[in-house]
């Protein structure tokens, strides 16, 4: 049985909309052009691939199961391409997680990985949809599970995360802190905290009654706030360099330490010889400065390691 990809690929972007209309129009087709598409798809494996009815478009049974070599068809077919006419261009990454610069870590690697575009991504969820899609290549920041099904992903580093907090602060003259010490305090957050799971997370973990959310204007202004109120703290990995805030404190967390995992995510089945050359150069520093470090007995994750590997 021969595939077609143009028919693969419609059905996989609707897979991946669960919706006509916005399938269609993400591949510049109308929507009686994709219809047909899939329903030669169909037509051709003898299944249906999905229920349609009132209640919208739903993936059925056989749907779900070919979707995942469905999305590795399509990118095995672009790479073949690529390949094909000789195509040279710099490996799309995005990142996500600004606050917590992410590109301190890409910058460490990026001389070994080849050439890279960098993007700006919201968020994971926003992220994993480019890369589902293929307007990137790869993608990094912090990844917790579930992961949508078709994209693989590796831990890069473990970083210990200090407290930030007003110099105010009853604890501010800390030498460190155990973090369930700060369970009378106030986490503030750059967003709505249900959108930020490492904070979400953390704040179950330690007891954080109290939280309030900020607005992310960047780093600086964060700070700015946190300093500004003596019962204040956030969270930031102990590596960012601080902007000059007046009155703000840095404590570290211990007895456990929490850790900030940062991760490469790419789509399960791409060959692109740049992107085996980043995780190359990640794994390489990884190694090289002991970014993979993790105690048990002495630190905190809220996965345990074996669910970010991937």
């Amino acid at each position: 049985m021969d595939l077609d990809v143009a028919q693969v690929r419609a059905f996989v972007r609707t897979a991946e909309e669960l919706h006509f209309g916005r399938a269609a129009g993400t591949l510049a087709i109308s929507q009686q052009a994709l219809s047909k598409r899939i329903a030669r798809l169909e037509s051709l494996l003898g299944t249906a691939l999905f229920h349609r009815g009132g209640n919208g478009v739903r993936l059925t049974d056989a749907g779900r199961r070919f979707l995942p070599p469905a999305r590795q068809t399509v990118a095995a077919a672009d790479a073949a391409v690529a390949a094909a006419v000789g195509e040279d261009r710099p490996l799309r990454v995005d990142v996500w997680g600004h606050l917590y610069a992410p590109m301190r870590t890409l910058a460490r690697i990026a001389g070994r990985a080849g050439e890279l575009a960098l993007g700006h991504g919201r968020d994971l969820p926003s992220v994993t949809t480019a890369l589902l899609h293929g307007d990137i290549d790869a993608a990094f920041g912090r990844a917790h599970p579930p992961l949508p099904a078709g994209l693989a992903h590796r831990l890069v580093r473990l970083e210990p995360v200090d407290a930030v907090l007003s110099a105010d602060h009853p604890l501010a003259a800390e030498p460190a802190l155990r973090p369930d010490r700060l369970r009378d305090s106030v986490l503030w957050a750059p967003g709505a905290l249900n959108r930020l799971d490492f904070l979400h997370r953390f704040a179950d973990r330690f007891g954080i009654r109290n939280t309030a959310t900020s607005v992310n204007l960047g780093l600086a202004h964060f700070l700015a706030e946190v300093a500004r109120e003596p019962r204040r703290f956030s969270l930031l990995p102990a590596d960012v360099p601080l902007p000059e805030v007046p009155g703000l404190r840095s404590v570290p967390l211990v007895d456990p330490t929490p850790l900030y995992a940062w991760s490469l995510l790419w789509r399960t089945g791409d060959g692109r010889p740049g992107l085996t050359g980043l995780a190359a150069a990640c794994a390489e520093e990884a190694g090289r400065s002991r970014w993979l470090e993790y105690d048990p007995t002495r630190d905190w994750l809220p996965e345990p390691p074996g669910e970010l590997k991937g």
